[in-house]
């Protein structure tokens, strides 16, 4: 994975983009909900519980969203891509406008492969990083090898609202620096409660764990 700028159009590194996506999977929008079960794995219960869990994350941090899609994606070399379009192309019809896709975080799930990944907007780049996703992946992945798809988003969860909460006390402190990474023009304040005031592309980074865990 690489850091792509945020004005650019492409991938300096490997050359894709979204024209790339959108031939792969399509250039229309794609109306979903934030909590999107098309391979059918979680329970009625199991889905109002979950949906309860990414609500708290959304209290918590207002302008920030989490959505999960599980589907049979199809060739796992395209899982990371196929997250970066989602998030891109995707109207969630159970979001209000002021939470856009460039403040959301969007786990993707292939039960066929036990494949997962992680795909954040670019108004979390001052926030999250490479590693952040992957210690979040990382605490599902056990429980999604077995099978056990709803607690493994839980425990994904719970390290998310924990390292959001982490970064939001390190920008209290440290307000300046969080500020000149997300938008020299921003107000004091904590950054991770405003961060929709920017305007930029969507989709910024993802990270992929499959298999056996490293």
């Amino acid at each position: 994975m690489q850091l792509i700028h945020r004005a650019a159009a492409v991938c300096p590194h490997c050359g894709y983009g979204m024209a790339d996506a959108d031939r792969m999977f399509g250039d229309s929008e794609v109306k979903l909900r934030s909590l999107t079960d098309a391979a059918g794995i979680f329970r009625r219960n199991e889905r109002d519980r979950l949906e309860d869990e990414m609500e708290r994350i959304g209290i918590a941090f207002p302008q920030v969203f989490v959505a999960v899609y599980t589907g049979r994606v199809g060739e796992m070399a395209n899982l990371r891509q196929f997250g970066f379009w989602l998030l891109n192309r995707g109207l969630f019809e159970d979001m209000p406008v002021e939470k856009p896709n460039e403040a959301g975080i969007l786990i993707v799930i292939d039960p066929d492969s036990k494949a997962a990944g992680m795909t954040f907007g670019y108004l979390l780049d001052p926030f999250l990083e490479e590693q952040d996703t992957f210690d979040c992946l990382s605490r599902a992945h056990a429980y999604w090898l077995e099978g056990r798809y709803m607690d493994g988003v839980l425990k994904c969860l719970n390290q998310l609202r924990k390292l959001l909460r982490k970064r939001s006390r390190q920008a209290r402190r440290d307000p300046e620096r969080y500020q000149r990474k997300a938008a020299p023009t921003e107000a004091a304040g904590n950054p991770i409660r405003k961060i929709h005031e920017a305007s930029r592309p969507a989709a910024a980074q993802s990270q992929e764990v499959k298999g056996v865990a490293r």
